[in-house]
């Protein structure tokens, strides 16, 4: 056994640490180097380059071979359809007549020649004299309007109706007087309106004759109705309730009608009597003396005169489609242009099935 050397004081060596066991780190997982994309858009747009310059040549020789005639034509755009509809010159035409007929060359800075200017630049006023003075009530309505194709121009027929009034007679003494007459049509021109733009009137309106009736041609109701027949009774009864029936126009008026039909009374006209002048209808069945089977059905011409409170007599003419049903006929349709609804098989007054020469349907 060795023995220990023992160092003077002062000389001792330190002592040696001990290693001290410390707790290993949880030590990290290995993160493995993902391999980053390939990018082949180099590669891709080498690939497109030599491919376009190749078929270059090819697309040319196609080009060349193809026919003349084989190449579309991209097909025109439609053009877009304008929303504006063509103005109608009727009203326009009635507006300024009206205001002429009021106008006067002595107040052409008043309201009324000022509208008339603005409407018609190039239109003369009427000069009037201070014992005719205007008219004190003008009604005009549009009778006819004419439109120029192409040119943009129209002409509108219209009525004035204004009240009499008399005047002295331009050859006579003072005693001597003359009538003006009641109803007058005039002729205005004018421009624009097409694809709503503004109308113009372009002058002061002429002066025409009444336009001509149309020829009528005959009538579909050439059957006379015999007045006691029992067509004439049951439209004498539903004519007097329609226009003066107890307790107010139309009271009780639904026992005349068919089944089914709706029909609304007049209730601003008084009439304190209704009497029947005239029926004619469009088939041998309705003009009989007996009520044909069910459902056969009519046409009739009602003239009529009813008489107010005041004592005026109104002469009135009715159109009706009349229908039989239980050994009656019924009213099946008021012909005013708007028919009233009726129910399945009721007569229209439009319906050809009306004009029938009678039967049973």
């Amino acid at each position: 056994m060795t023995p220990r050397r023992t160092l003077p004081p002062g000389r001792e060596r330190p002592a040696r640490k001990r290693a001290v066991s410390q707790p290993l780190r949880a030590s990290r997982p290995e993160t493995v180097p993902v391999s980053r994309p390939v990018s082949y858009g180099p590669r891709l747009a080498r690939m497109g380059v030599w491919t376009a310059l190749a078929a270059g040549p090819l697309a040319l020789a196609v080009a060349l071979a193809a026919p003349a005639g084989s190449a579309a034509q991209a097909a025109p755009a439609p053009a877009p359809s304008s929303s504006r509809v063509q103005a109608d010159p009727s009203g326009t035409a009635a507006h300024f007549v009206e205001l002429w007929l009021r106008a006067d060359a002595s107040a052409p800075d008043g309201p009324v020649a000022a509208e008339v200017r603005r409407m018609a630049p190039q239109a003369e006023l009427p000069s009037r004299s201070r014992e005719a003075g205007s008219p004190a009530a003008v009604r005009v309505t549009p009778l006819r309007t004419v439109v120029m194709p192409g040119s943009g121009g129209w002409t509108v027929t219209v009525a004035a109706v204004t009240d009499e009034r008399r005047a002295p007679s331009p050859g006579g003494g003072s005693d001597q007087a003359v009538v003006q007459p009641a109803a007058r049509y005039f002729a205005v021109n004018g421009t624009g309106g097409q694809d709503g733009g503004p109308l113009v009137v372009t002058g002061s309106p002429a002066e025409v004759a009444a336009p001509e009736a149309a020829q009528t041609g005959p009538s579909v109701f050439g059957r006379a109705v015999p007045s006691t027949g029992p067509l004439a009774v049951s439209l004498t009864e539903f004519l007097r309730t329609y226009l003066a029936g107890p307790g107010g126009q139309g009271a009780g008026v639904e026992r005349y009608l068919s089944p089914g039909v709706r029909l609304s009374a007049p209730t601003a006209a008084v009439y304190t009597r209704v009497e029947v002048k005239d029926v004619a209808a469009d088939t041998d069945a309705a003009a009989g003396t007996a009520v044909p089977g069910d459902g056969s059905r009519a046409r009739v011409r009602v003239r009529v005169e009813g008489s107010d409170a005041a004592g005026t007599r109104w002469p009135l003419e009715y159109r009706l489609a009349v229908t039989a049903r239980a050994g009656r006929w019924e009213i099946s349709a008021l012909d005013t242009g708007s028919p009233a609804p009726a129910s399945a098989g009721a007569a229209s007054p439009t319906d050809p099935s009306t004009a029938t020469s009678g039967g049973t349907r």
